[in-house]
């Protein structure tokens, strides 16, 4: 059964409560498939089913628990992810906050509304994303409707000479790049950081980072559940709202993280409020030390297994492994073929 076709992305199926309450186990959700007019049709290259023949698809939300969106990004309506499958299929996210309570996610973990604390997405840059920011948390503390939005792109594929733009350059002063924003003047794109967008880094940006998505790039992206981002420029497009003083009072001209190669390496990234690491799987593996954690599958394709129980696990799934997971329960990756996994485990706020 298909969610009501007069609902909004996200919504979750009409449902009864189940007769009796399962134990926490691995759940995956259907993903939010929005169309960007900077998107393309990348997000098939990850094993996405984009519900037309044309189109410009630029966001999947993988794990999503939104309460509201902003109107300029994703519509302004609430998101919250659906359960694609086992016995809170089609249920959402919020649901199993309240069913498993604390062996889903401590509380301690979750957002002050009680949601899940992390979004998340793939993206797809056919064309070059704005120039844009996120709240400082200056500018949060004094605007209640603007959100913090730290966030990182794990770099799945990118063409040929493709670029991100991270960060204002050093020899750049804030007064000069103020001007050209104010002044729509196309050089504030020379004044960013341009750096090789390469396949495995991942990039942490936080909340306050200039930064831009160039043409070309596939990722994955980690981020605090927030909407807000705040456009200074905008590549020439008409018809989009820019937002350039909550911008400008949000930028931080501080030099940026570095890059961090993170697929096929046992680095990990760490922000203020989540942790990403990632993991190769080539045979049956426990998931004891994954409980917690969302896993986005980058390569290869598997199972979650419990004696006759199977969960499936295909190329750009993804799925949550609730804190207190019933025993048993392993990921195996399918024949000849191993599983590459992004995983995310949320931090308590200090």
């Amino acid at each position: 059964m298909r969610p009501d076709s007069n609902a909004p992305p996200g919504s979750p199926r009409p449902s009864h409560a189940p007769a009796t309450v399962p134990h926490p186990h691995p759940i995956t959700f259907e993903p939010v498939l929005l169309q960007k007019v900077w998107g393309g049709r990348s997000l098939e290259r990850i094993g996405k089913h984009l519900p037309t023949t044309d189109g410009s698809f630029g966001e999947s939300w993988e794990l999503a628990d939104m309460d509201s969106t902003s109107a300029s990004g994703a519509g302004g309506g609430a998101i919250r992810s659906v359960i694609a499958s086992g016995p809170l299929h089609g249920r959402s996210i919020r649901d199993a906050l309240s069913i498993w309570g604390e062996a889903m996610l401590p509380k301690p973990l979750r957002t002050p509304a009680g949601g899940f604390p992390l979004l998340i997405k793939f993206l797809d840059a056919r064309e070059n994303l704005s120039v844009q920011v996120h709240p400082s948390p200056e500018f949060a503390r004094a605007h209640p409707d603007a959100h913090l939005k730290t966030e990182c792109w794990c770099i799945l594929h990118a063409e040929p000479d493709a670029s991100i733009y991270v960060g204002v350059r050093p020899d750049v002063s804030p007064e000069r790049f103020r001007s050209a924003a104010r002044a729509g003047d196309p050089a504030i794109v020379d004044m960013l950081r341009k750096v090789p967008a390469v396949a495995g880094e991942c990039h942490n940006l936080p909340s306050g980072t200039v930064h831009a998505l160039g043409a070309g790039v596939l990722v994955a992206e980690v981020q605090t559940p927030s909407d807000t981002t705040f456009r200074l420029y905008d590549w020439g497009r008409s018809g989009r709202e820019l937002h350039v003083e909550p911008a400008l009072a949000s930028a931080d001209f501080l030099p940026p993280p570095a890059p961090v190669q993170l697929l096929g390496s046992d680095n990990r990234v760490h922000t203020r409020y989540f942790e990403l690491s990632s993991r190769t799987i080539t045979a049956a593996h426990a998931i004891d030390s994954m409980h917690g954690q969302v896993l986005m599958i980058l390569r290869g394709s598997g199972s979650f297994c419990r004696g006759h129980e199977r969960v499936p696990l295909p190329l750009g799934q993804s799925a949550f492994i609730p804190h207190a997971c019933e025993p048993g329960w392993t990921i195996e990756p399918a024949p000849a073929s191993p599983l590459t996994a992004l995983l995310a485990r949320p931090i308590a706020p200090r």
